[in-house]
């Protein structure tokens, strides 16, 4: 995320800079600290709401998030759950980046954003 220039998280049209961002794996003993940094490269980015899904890492980009001054922060634990959350809150004009590790399979959320047949690996 952080090679990402500066347009990707600009909305069209108004809308809201939606970030759902995995767990990155394989990471070591690296991967709280970085984790964190995503967290607050989201808040630096301008992102309106985080979306972050997975388990204790995601927890820890979310805090960061959240504390380095994103407004809005959800925590799932699954692909579906953010997929079906996404979809309850979305408005025209909104702007969502998915980002994570492969093993995260975050694919899955934007084919149902987008109406396609959800796949796996």
């Amino acid at each position: 995320m952080t090679e990402a220039d500066g347009d990707t998280t600009e909305a069209a049209g108004g809308g809201r800079r939606i970030a759902v961002l995995g767990e990155m794996l394989e990471l070591g003993d690296e991967a709280v600290e970085a984790h964190r940094e995503i967290g607050r490269f989201a808040a630096e980015s301008g992102v309106d709401l985080v979306v972050a899904v997975g388990g204790d890492l995601a927890k820890q980009l979310a805090l960061a998030a959240g504390a380095a001054g994103v407004p809005d922060i959800a925590m799932v634990s699954d692909n579906a759950t953010a997929a079906a959350y996404l979809e309850s809150i979305l408005r025209p004009g909104d702007a969502v980046l998915v980002k994570a590790s492969r093993g995260g399979q975050l694919w899955q959320i934007a084919q149902a954003l987008t109406g396609q047949p959800v796949t796996g690996l």
